[in-house]
């Protein structure tokens, strides 16, 4: 076969080989291909940059085929940039409904040796704990995912501002571990600590930013903030007050409320209205529900009163669960959590440790509130971390628990505070996708 192509200048019909004729041809059609891919690809880049910049947070989880640690490098060197390009939107990322994933890979940001700054209450490691598994498993809500702590978007979020936790012994785990999980980015002779009996300020000098601390394990007044009053029963909260404290929040620009485990020291609570001056005379004895209600009514009168929504954010932190009763996740003759290296996987699972009566009472109050509160919900999801409590790797009255003291777990076993690092390090992370 042959095509006959007429030229003034050569004899008419003269015959080209095929095998030319192909070869131009080709030539032209990969010219025409070439061209019509790179005006696509181009179109294609700029759609999915849109795309990402516009996304919403919560993505789904990203599979590459690319080695772990390559990944690794690559999300840490892009962390400030993907981080900024995130806008959490909690309404479409349900943090309370997930799974625990274990993470052979993972290492916490710090240490409770590299930290000076963690209470010795917290310091599980260097308390002796045996294993560090309950150190590698991470929070994966079903729909989304929660953006990694980022030392330096959260130091960049709080230039120039006071970042405030106000609670019990639960919030100040929490608040050692922002500390902590900030603390190595900042240069030695730029950051300080002060601490009083009440009052903690962690100082970052550089970011013009303070970290603190104030402790009210009621919120409102009680007789027994300091010095702690054992018998419980001897204990009265000022159910209408907070004017003692209020002063150390007033300022801050971001606030950090929690207030449940000292409420649940029994069925019935001491309320007082007006003046400790005549002591117990006057209080009335409360269903302990009720007084929760009446506390956090004055809590929330105080925030609609002072706060500046438009200048300083509020979250409340929904209640820390506390697992005494192993017979909740089917160890009637477990000791407590004694002894426990994985979380529950059962994602029903709610143990007795969490009062839903006194949730509804947040909720309630909240939804009431002329000023905007943001309520972090890590209930559900501490629910399931049995392993995670400091057990007998603790100190009581001061002092280190003894090998003895550490042989009988069912009197000493402490499973209602949090390792450090730990827990407390997943609520941070809600907190600042958050911010």
């Amino acid at each position: 076969m042959s095509f006959l192509i007429p030229n003034r200048g050569a004899v008419a019909g003269t015959k080209i080989p095929l095998s030319i004729i192909v070869l131009v041809l080709c030539g032209f059609m990969f010219f025409v291909l070439l061209y019509t891919e790179r005006i696509s690809l181009m179109s294609s880049s700029s759609s999915s940059s849109s795309n990402f910049l516009w996304s919403k947070s919560c993505p789904r989880k990203d599979i590459s085929s690319k080695p772990k640690e390559k990944v690794r490098e690559e999300r840490s060197e892009n962390m400030d940039v993907l981080d900024h390009r995130f806008d959490f939107d909690p309404e479409e990322c349900n943090v309370a409904a997930g799974k625990w994933v274990y993470n052979s890979s993972a290492e916490p940001l710090y240490t409770d040796e590299s930290c000076p700054y963690i209470d010795r209450q917290f310091s599980c490691m260097k308390n002796g704990r045996p294993e560090t598994d309950y150190l590698r498993w991470e929070w994966q809500p079903d729909d989304c995912t929660i953006p990694r702590f980022n030392p330096k978007l959260a130091m960049n979020k709080l230039r120039g501002k006071r970042l405030l936790f106000v609670g019990d012994s639960l919030q100040r785990s929490q608040w050692e571990s922002f500390v902590c999980l900030v603390e190595s980015i900042i240069s030695e002779g730029e950051k300080s600590m002060k601490r009083s009996k009440k009052y903690f300020v962690f100082k970052a000098k550089e970011y013009n930013a303070t970290i603190e601390f104030y402790w009210a394990p009621f919120i409102v007044e009680s007789n027994t903030d300091l010095p702690v009053i054992l018998d419980s029963k001897k204990r009265v909260v000022k159910v209408d007050s907070v004017e003692d404290r209020s002063k150390y929040w007033e300022g801050a620009d971001i606030l950090v409320f929690n207030t449940y485990v000292w409420w649940m020291s029994g069925l019935r609570m001491k309320a007082l209205w007006g003046s400790f001056g005549n002591g117990e005379r006057g209080a009335e004895a409360l269903d302990t529900p009720v007084a929760y209600r009446l506390g956090l009514k004055t809590w929330a009168n105080w925030v609609d009163s002072t706060v500046d929504s438009n200048k300083t954010k509020v979250f409340f932190t929904t209640m820390s669960p506390t697992h005494t009763r192993s017979a909740d996740w089917g160890k009637p003759n477990g000791t407590k959590c004694f002894n426990e290296t994985e979380p529950v996987k059962n994602k029903r699972f709610w143990g007795t440790g969490s009062n839903k009566q006194m949730m509804k009472v947040v909720s309630s109050v909240v939804k009431h509130m002329a000023t905007p509160v943001t309520v972090i919900n890590i209930t559900q999801l501490s629910e399931y971390r049995i392993d995670a409590h400091t057990s007998v790797y603790t100190e009581t009255g001061g002092k280190i628990l003894t090998a003895e003291q550490r042989a009988d777990p069912m009197r000493n076993a402490d499973c209602i505070h949090w390792c450090l690092p730990g827990l407390p390090d997943t609520w941070n992370r809600i907190l600042l996708a958050h911010l």
